[in-house]
């Protein structure tokens, strides 16, 4: 563990690198730094030495040339073991540097600015800086390299604690993180490139969503227990910055989370993104077995509950609000493996913590803010990977068309939009039946819709709902008047689905023959 005496700081992302440098200065270690990084130190008050003073000479060509000097590059790489190497510095009066923090110029953010320039765009790839990196993580044994600030923190505090010392496997750990940036970095570069100019013949456009070469990183965050069985082994990732759905779930409490606690955990978070009212989900094996929305969460959870009384046993119970003392008083009696919700009130905590010893608390936001506007999803396959857009499609009352010669009643279209929600995350073939506000059946993941519509219809008996007056949402079109005739037997007055079947004369014809209203959405929801 060799002490860090020279460090060489160059950042075009200034967040933390004032503080960081206080901290090495604290510790005597000696900044050396270039342009606007050691400015920024200067006006804090830090004693600083211009790389120019280290290279002797002046950056050159605007910028493009600064540190790409022997006083630079033989300071990193000199094995600090090999006399040869030491004595080689000593002779041409250069001084080893023993941590380098670098973050590349700004290249994928301003690739994907609409108004940015071709020209604009070249000036933003970084040469000194990749260099530098791609340096100090090949001589790993003697330099530390750090490319982000939230690395900062750590390495100071480590410093701190081993008296100006880093040990061997945070250099090695900060190497590894370095090369993958430089990788990452080239290959946004490689992509923008790869596009025709013609393409672009005055600003650079936002890369595609589908690249032709599609690069996924993730950092590993736990192993699991095991897999969707036993005799399967398994890990969790999350994508490397990534602070969305599960990669941002934070556990409160309980045993550590298993493969299909996390594949539930993102099935009963998917559907409650479909909420802004206050709105709760019982998910079990990745479908919803309840789902209500209500004036507030208490009352939601009492009829998400009540929509499937047997099936919440052993399930995921999901809410978009702060959990308090009398929601905890709700789950009295009912084994549950996963509650979820964006907050916790302390007592509610303490409480749950004190009662329900086995059951795993997660605190997760339950909003869109800060997705994207397109997130893609990833899928594997036997030999490949699927990506798609996530169905992130919300009801469109402007594109809907009623086809039925009965319009829908106001509280009818409450449903209506209630039961399309829930269904886009039931498995296909899927069939889900409610009131204005409450799941009453879901029959999904059947080989026929017929038999879906059984399914919901029987599971909302079984409970002892009553079906006079419920709607209805389907996933796919009715390819035959079978399935509507099921759930307009039950009771159903209101049904919607896609349409678009070569039967759907016959489907509607059946609809008015039962004096139903029916709406046609034009957007499937199949999930598979």
């Amino acid at each position: 563990m060799s002490q860090v005496h020279r460090a060489l700081l160059s950042v075009s992302d200034k967040a933390g690198i004032v503080e960081f440098a206080g901290g090495l200065h604290e510790l005597g270690v000696e900044l050396i730094s270039t342009g606007g990084t050691a400015r920024a130190l200067a006006e804090a008050g830090l004693a600083v030495r211009e790389v120019a003073h280290v290279t002797g000479f002046p950056e050159l060509l605007d910028g493009r040339v600064k540190t790409l000097h022997p006083g630079i590059h033989a300071g990193l790489l000199a094995r600090r073991g090999d006399p040869a190497h030491m004595r080689q510095l000593a002779h041409y009066g250069i001084d080893p540097i023993d941590l380098v923090a670098v973050n590349l110029y700004p290249f994928e953010q301003t690739a994907a600015h609409p108004g940015a320039s071709f020209e604009e765009v070249v000036e933003n790839i970084d040469i000194g800086g990749p260099a530098m990196i791609r340096a100090a993580a090949k001589n790993h044994a003697g330099v530390a390299v750090l490319v982000e600030p939230a690395q900062y923190g750590p390495v100071l505090e480590e410093l701190r604690r081993h008296d100006r010392r880093l040990s061997a496997e945070t250099r090695r750990r900060l190497a590894q993180e370095a090369f993958r940036r430089t990788a990452q970095y080239d290959a946004a570069i490689a992509a923008w490139l790869r596009a025709p100019v013609t393409a672009r013949p005055a600003a650079a456009e936002a890369p595609p969503l589908f690249p032709p070469v599609l690069r996924l990183e993730a950092e590993r965050v736990t192993g699991l227990r095991y897999g969707e069985n036993p005799h399967q082994e398994a890990a969790l990732y999350r994508p490397l910055g990534s602070a969305l759905g599960v990669g941002a779930a934070r556990q409160l409490h309980g045993p550590e989370l298993s493969y299909n606690n996390l594949l539930d955990l993102s099935a009963a978070l998917g559907l409650l993104l479909e909420f802004e009212e206050p709105a709760v989900v019982v998910i079990k094996h990745t479908n919803p077995c309840g789902a209500a929305v209500g004036p507030d969460a208490a009352s939601a959870f009492e009829r998400a509950r009540a929509s499937d009384p047997v099936s919440i046993y052993g399930g995921i119970v999901g809410l978009n609000r702060t959990v308090d003392l009398a929601m905890v008083g709700a789950l009295a009696g009912i084994l549950l493996e996963i509650l979820l919700a964006p907050g916790f009130a302390p007592e509610a905590l303490d409480e749950l913590r004190r009662t329900k010893k086995k059951l795993r608390v997660l605190e997760v936001p339950t909003g869109r803010q800060g997705w994207p506007a397109r997130p893609l999803e990833v899928r594997s396959v036997l030999g490949g990977l699927l990506v798609q857009e996530a169905d992130l499609a919300d009801l469109d009352p402007g594109a809907c068309k009623v086809v039925s010669r009965r319009e829908p009643t106001p509280a009818e279209w409450q449903g209506l939009r209630f039961a399309w929600r829930v269904a886009k995350h039931a498995k296909s073939n899927a069939i889900v039946l409610s009131s204005v506000d409450q799941v009453l059946g879901v029959g999904a993941g059947q080989m026929s819709r017929v038999d879906a519509a059984r399914l919901a219809v029987m599971r909302a008996r079984e409970h002892g709902h009553a079906l006079a007056g419920a709607v209805v949402a389907s996933d796919g079109f009715f390819p035959f008047r079978d399935g509507l005739d099921v759930v307009a037997e039950a009771g159903a007055r209101a049904v919607i689905h896609p349409g678009g079947s070569i039967r759907d004369a016959d489907v509607i014809a059946a609809a008015d023959e039962r004096g139903m209203a029916m709406v046609l959405t034009g957007v499937r929801h199949f999930r598979h």
